[in-house]
């Protein structure tokens, strides 16, 4: 990525962090961005969010990002229209690393636990 598309990424993580903060409908589910991949154009961002909860939470939200895509980047463009000609279009995605760490986490736990095998 260029220094361009990495500063426009960092701007629209952190804009999106403060917009879906306020936004989400409340649940026990936590979500956050966790990454923005902008194309070299600046045409579209893909979102990265990262939901720690059940699968029906992260069903829901997931989906409820999708529906309401629109309106939140209408909320983007009232937030950092100085800054861009043309806001990029979002898509989001769930990222699902915390799962992947918590997973690998608990193998490495079941092996230090296992008791030694001497041949």
């Amino acid at each position: 990525m260029s220094i361009r598309t990495e500063k426009v990424a960092s701007l629209l993580q952190q804009e999106l962090g403060a917009i879906l903060e306020k936004e989400l409908p409340r649940s026990s589910a936590l979500s956050t961005v966790v990454d923005v991949k902008v194309t070299a154009d600046l045409g579209i961002a893909r979102i990265y969010v990262s939901i720690i909860g059940t699968e029906e939470q992260r069903t829901a939200i997931m989906a409820w990002l999708h529906e309401e895509t629109k309106y939140l980047r209408k909320l983007l463009s009232a937030k950092i229209r100085h800054h861009f000609r043309r806001i990029p279009e979002i898509e989001f995605f769930e990222d699902r690393i915390y799962e992947r760490a918590s997973r690998i986490e608990q193998l490495l736990r079941e092996v230090r636990k296992a008791p030694e095998q001497h041949d």
